[in-house]
């Protein structure tokens, strides 16, 4: 018997996506509706789902973690191009602490274009 996983991913809207081998992506459409039935009609009134709305006005802040994988860097990869301490990455990664906000604004220009930020620090041997 041989093992499969299955990639999916979460759109911003809630929607759910099938990553196929080949890197397209397919909708769940109504694949596990019935599935998500009795969570969507359970509603808890101390933390109701995220309206449009409220959903637009939350800050949106880039994970590291998933920040780095997308750009297919391993933690030592990503620490010494964005010269970022090792420890403080791995705490960041895994919970024990969260950047503070001039981080969290490097994290977000890094994110916004990857490889002309690891350019610029290249080019000006910080």
């Amino acid at each position: 018997m041989s093992k499969t996983s299955t990639t999916v991913r979460m759109r911003s809207d809630g929607r759910l996506l099938r990553v196929l081998p080949d890197g397209r992506t397919k909708e769940l459409a109504g694949e596990f509706a019935e599935d998500r039935a009795p969570f969507e009609s359970a509603v808890d009134p101390d933390n109701p789902p995220l309206s449009p709305e409220r959903l637009s006005k939350a800050k949106r802040i880039p994970r590291v973690r998933t920040l780095r994988r997308a750009l297919q860097l391993t933690q030592e990869e990503f620490a010494e191009r964005y010269h970022i301490p090792i420890g403080t990455l791995r705490d960041w990664e895994q919970g024990r602490s969260e950047p503070d906000a001039p981080a969290r604004a490097y994290l977000k220009v890094i994110a916004s274009d990857p490889e002309e930020i690891a350019r610029l620090l290249k080019k000006r041997g910080v």
